[in-house]
């Protein structure tokens, strides 16, 4: 197993130093859902929430999300990123949304972090949106799907 590498020898917790590393293409996907009653379900599918358009919202809020990922977690590095997408995929059957989030970047170090921030700013988006009729909501299934780049290469989940 390969060591934890935001510590130095001594157990201090670091930024990882990539001055070294080349840049290459990077990309990431990541997913998570939020369930909710139904009858909230039908109102975020059908757009007419009183607060506006529910996804819409959640869309530009995971993309600027992940543009803050390092001054959310520590030891992140701050990254340019190169593009930032949203997908949502309503299920009627299970009145849950799930957010897909593809990021990428051309530079020393990944966008795993980037892609994972944005699915939950993006869940818990829809969450505040909806709370005033559905504090009951559930967001999990948070994971990174694949990413790809850097000298680790290819991983899948």
């Amino acid at each position: 197993m390969n060591k934890l590498t935001h510590f130095d020898n001594s157990g201090q917790a670091h930024m990882v130093n990539v001055g070294d590393k080349p840049n290459t293409h990077r990309i990431a996907l990541a997913t998570g859902k939020i369930t909710m009653l139904p009858e909230t379900f039908n109102m975020v599918e059908a757009g007419n929430h009183k607060k506006g358009d529910v996804l819409g919202i959640a869309r530009i809020a995971g993309i600027q999300a992940s543009k803050k990922t390092s001054d959310l977690i520590p030891l992140c590095h701050p990254l340019a990123l190169t593009h930032v997408s949203l997908e949502f995929a309503l299920s009627k059957d299970t009145s849950s949304i799930t957010c897909r989030v593809r990021a990428e970047t051309t530079g020393p170090t990944g966008v795993e972090m980037e892609a994972l921030t944005a699915v939950q700013v993006a869940l818990l988006t829809i969450y505040d949106m909806c709370k005033a009729v559905d504090r009951g909501m559930v967001m999990g299934d948070v994971k990174l799907l694949e990413k790809s780049g850097g000298k680790s290469g290819e991983w899948k989940a």
